[in-house]
């Protein structure tokens, strides 16, 4: 430590080692690994650590995959999954959960058998399109994932479409499903909450608005509105629920913390890159680039200042955007 840097605590005697800092808030996220870096087990790790948690990762399958679309997967063996979340919940104390894909039907048991022995440590569950599986492949996969996840969940999360089919696949209305109606539905299964994404509201000339809502069983609970621009994201709906997944851990109250989680997606999303010939990909640390030129605090910035952490639970942030995969 410099001498003229003051300090409040006693200097540490040579040799003795430093005092160590508080652990962070760690969440187990059981997800595919993608190489693309979109979404999955890298787009979990990259969220949860701008949200200021502590991922621990379980690799549930092997996509293959690139910006534009998934090709195949290679699932991890189910007690390969279980093994890798025991071994570090011997060791680390968790307090939150976040389960996106889990590759196979034994894949969910294998996860479940591990959520049923802590019962009380908040999940989010990730719901994604799953259209690039074969029939049966996907059948057998939700199945599992209705029995075993769901009773598990504090908060499913997935776009309307998605979980539309998944939740109500008999529904013939010309009218499309409320997110309350959605809600009930996944009630059924013991699933307390329902955050439902892309839900598509009127046209006002040539504006189209979606809407993301939370909602119980008793109805809305509290949502965001964003314009919906002709770019296609991938990685928007991994990246919401970790998000809100670690807020959820660091015991954050319900709504605000899907404000806030919808405000970082979105800030992720305006932010947004993208490194091949596919779709945009979410920039979760937006916050941490440097001012451009034109933009407040420009000319103040040097390359050796350390950029500020986000805060987005004071303010929305942008809300340009997004037709979210």
């Amino acid at each position: 430590m410099s001498p003229d840097v003051p300090h409040d605590g006693p200097t540490p005697e040579a040799g003795e080692p430093a005092q160590e800092g508080a652990a962070p808030t760690c969440v187990m996220t059981f997800n595919a690994a993608d190489p693309s870096g979109a979404g999955g087990i890298a787009g979990d790790v990259a969220t949860l650590a701008a949200m200021g948690a502590h991922a621990l990762p379980v690799t549930t399958t092997l996509l293959m995959r690139d910006s534009a679309e998934v090709f195949d997967q290679h699932a991890i063996d189910a007690d390969a999954i279980a093994e890798q979340a025991r071994t570090v919940l011997e060791d680390i104390t968790v307090t939150g959960w976040k389960v996106g894909f889990l590759g196979s039907a034994e894949g969910v048991s294998a996860v479940a058998e591990i959520l049923s022995d802590y019962p009380d440590i908040p999940l989010v569950s990730y719901l994604p399109n799953l259209g690039w599986l074969d029939d049966e492949s996907a059948a057998q996969y939700l199945e599992s994932f209705r029995e075993l996840i769901l009773p598990a969940t504090e908060v499913l999360v997935g776009s309307h479409k998605t979980l539309t089919d998944f939740l109500l696949p008999e529904w013939d209305s010309d009218r499309p499903a409320s997110a309350r109606e959605l809600a009930v539905a996944a009630a059924e299964r013991g699933v307390r909450f329902v955050l439902v994404t892309g839900v598509m509201l009127p046209a006002k000339g040539n504006e189209q608005f979606i809407d993301n809502v939370l909602a119980s069983p008793q109805g809305a609970l509290t949502g965001e509105k964003f314009e919906m621009f002709d770019t296609a994201f991938v990685g928007a709906g991994d990246t919401l629920s970790a998000a809100l997944a670690a807020l959820l851990a660091s015991g954050s109250e319900l709504q605000a913390a899907v404000g806030e989680a919808l405000a970082f997606m979105d800030q992720s999303l305006d932010a947004g890159f993208r490194p091949g010939m596919g779709s945009v990909l979410p920039d979760r640390f937006f916050w941490a680039l440097p001012p451009q030129d034109g933009e407040p605090g420009a000319d103040d910035a040097t390359g050796d200042d350390a950029p500020p952490a986000p805060e987005p639970a004071e303010g929305k942030g942008k809300t340009a955007q997004r037709r979210i995969h």
